[in-house]
């Protein structure tokens, strides 16, 4: 895996010099060339908190830690910081870090003659009080004290210069770097010395570098990870490889030892993770995937993607009509949506094969994938899932996926359509972010991992639970709820089920799930007007303990709900029921497991998504 992320790297041509890192710049102060301040300038960028500047300097937190006192990065800080714009009165800590970012300037002055006179404006009171009145009268957004900032020049000619895209500066900054890595020389971890009188004490400071191979000596911390603040991790980034705690150590090895890699191996794992979470992730519901592919990969072709925002509809699927939990959405709510899906949808319909071959694109098929599933805990990234392979086999597993739980609409109609990957997690849970991270990474390898990956055994029985919950309170049954329980049964059961009624099918476990359909269909024709029937009553016994409760029902019928139904009706039904109980060779069973009841919901929904039809021939009966 880590290899994986170190090629990713090169073939991106990441930068991964350590001391170097990409960061989002939102103000840039402008400065004439003998330090006079001119203007604020708000940098736009793809998102919401600047423009992002490759290449600029940066100490990782253990450098900051042991820079001395007020230590702080170099030409980008936020603004709190280089300018003391902060709410209040600004405290001593803050007039050190201030200090410290302006003393840098100076000392950078040797290499780059231009950041002296700036130095000495942001040591100014009264340069600082118009930098204040600037960003207060910015307009909207307002600036924030966390907003990163740089420093420019507007030279004579009127033309502006970034500093932090000079590479003037950069010498100096390494060999501060340096310096900085000499004042904790005694820090660094060792292995404990060997027992030996002739070994070299020097070599004891060097390991094998677990990315390059080489003997290196390894560094103390790696960097953050960035971007899964919403999963688990926290704002200022998470570690991949830490060891705060003794428990994670081994051999007497202190810190990243225990993790052996150069500096320069462990930021090239650190840019690649970085630039996949913020240009090649899906966020599931606490996790996040990162993914990526030998080659190109159209959107409209990639089958991760597709996963989690289906595209593409079987020809015989009906519009969306659920939300996340499955729940109906409104007329208006669906044409909305059915709307603005439009534009991509495309002609073509049904597998994501089909559409590499129609769109020509069968070069796709020899392309390899890489898909990393993370979150992150307590400030440490957690490794969830790894997964590589061949771009075809992903398709064909993303196909094989969508085949599975495909499943006939609730009104009989027409079939489902493909469900949101975060339909299917909703499906098993009141609230979506309650969904446990193992199940969440069980199902998403399974979605993405073909008929081999299974579906685990807990969400069926999260599922059967919801089942019941719908039924008790006459609540519209879920699209992706059942098409997991039939793609359960295909997957770890082996059986061939039908995404429809299945008339022919014998097994005593799926019959008994129609009759007692059935049976509510045939009470409902007699009283319309029923509160609560006996499927409301007694779907929770029926599903467990079919024998205790389907004769009781089917007699209560051929006695009260039958006789109450007149003309050629009442025999139609009479016949339905008569055919349902042939299927069983003898009585119901009495005791279902949890994947006999499995098939029990699916026989119940399938002969209940038969209700439309059957509401149409039963009035057509009764004329």
């Amino acid at each position: 895996m880590l290899h994986a992320l170190l090629q990713y790297a090169h073939d991106r041509r990441l930068a991964v010099e350590p001391g170097f890192k990409s960061k989002k710049v939102r103000w840039l102060l402008i400065f004439a060339l003998d330090g006079v301040f001119r203007d604020v300038h708000r940098l736009e960028g793809d998102g919401d908190d600047g423009q992002l500047i490759n290449g600029a300097p940066d100490l990782s937190q253990p450098e900051l830690k042991g820079g001395g006192a007020g230590c702080r990065h170099f030409l980008v800080d936020n603004l709190e910081v280089v300018t003391l714009w902060t709410k209040g009165e600004a405290d001593d800590k803050l007039a050190a870090k201030h200090a410290y970012f302006v003393d840098l300037l100076e000392q950078a002055a040797n290499a780059e003659p231009r950041l002296g006179p700036i130095a000495a404006s942001l040591k100014s009171e009264s340069i600082l009080e118009r930098i204040h009145k600037e960003l207060t009268a910015s307009g909207s957004p307002k600036p924030k004290p966390t907003d990163n900032a740089t420093v420019a020049i507007l030279d004579a000619d009127m033309t502006l210069h970034r500093i932090v895209d000079l590479d003037s500066w950069r010498p100096w900054w390494r060999g501060f770097r340096a310096k900085l890595g000499d004042k904790k020389k005694d820090k660094r971890p060792t292995k404990r010395k060997p027992t030996s009188d002739a070994s070299d004490e020097s070599e004891t400071s060097l390991m094998r570098c677990l990315l390059s191979g080489a003997n290196v000596e390894p560094v103390s911390t790696h960097g953050t990870i960035q971007g899964l603040a919403d999963v688990g991790g926290q704002s200022s980034g998470d570690r991949f490889a830490s060891f705060k705690q003794g428990s994670f150590t081994s051999y007497g090895l202190q810190q990243a030892a225990n993790a052996a890699m150069s500096e320069d191996m462990a930021a090239t794992y650190t840019a690649a993770l970085n630039d996949l979470l913020l240009n090649h992730a899906e966020r599931l519901a606490g996790a996040k995937v990162v993914y990526w592919y030998t080659g190109q990969v159209p959107p409209e072709l990639d089958p991760v993607h597709s996963v989690k925002e289906p595209i593409f509809r079987f020809e015989d699927e009906e519009e969306d009509d659920e939300d996340l939990e499955g729940t109906p959405l409104t007329e208006d709510e669906a044409n909305a949506r059915a709307e603005s899906d439009r534009p991509q949808i495309e002609a073509r319909a049904g597998s994501l094969l089909r559409a590499i071959q129609d769109a020509d694109r069968k070069d796709l098929l020899g392309y390899r994938y890489q898909a990393l599933t993370l979150s992150a805990n307590s400030g440490r990234v957690v490794v969830r899932d790894w997964m590589e392979g061949r771009f075809e086999q992903l398709a064909v597993a993303v196909d094989e996926w969508f085949d599975d739980l495909r499943i006939i609409a609730r009104d009989g109609e027409s079939f489902a359509r493909k469900p949101k990957f975060l339909a299917v997690l909703g499906c098993l849970v009141r609230d979506l972010k309650d969904i446990s991270r193992p199940i969440e990474t069980a199902l998403w390898r399974s979605a993405i991992g073909g008929r081999s990956a299974p579906i685990p055994l807990q969400a069926v029985a999260m599922a059967l639970d919801r089942i019941r919950v719908d039924i008790i309170k006459d609540a519209p049954p879920s699209h992706a709820r059942h098409g997991l329980l039939r793609a359960y049964c295909i997957r770890c059961k082996d059986i061939v089920m039908k995404p429809d009624l299945d008339e022919e099918c014998s097994d005593p476990a799926y019959v008994s799930g129609r009759i007692l359909a059935i049976l509510g269909e045939i009470q409902y024709a007699a009283n319309p007007n029923v509160g609560v029937g006996v499927v409301q009553r007694y779907y929770g016994a029926a599903s467990t303990t079919p024998a205790l409760v389907l004769g009781r029902l089917a007699q209560l019928a051929n006695k009260a709900h039958l006789p109450q139904i007149k003309g050629g009706l009442q025999q139609w039904f009479d016949q339905r029921l008569t055919d349902a109980w042939s299927k069983l060779k003898e009585a119901p069973p009495h005791v279902l497991s949890l994947e006999e009841q499995t098939l029990f919901a699916l026989g119940f929904y399938h002969q209940k998504a038969q209700r439309g039809k059957a509401d149409k021939t039963t009035t057509a009966k009764e004329d």
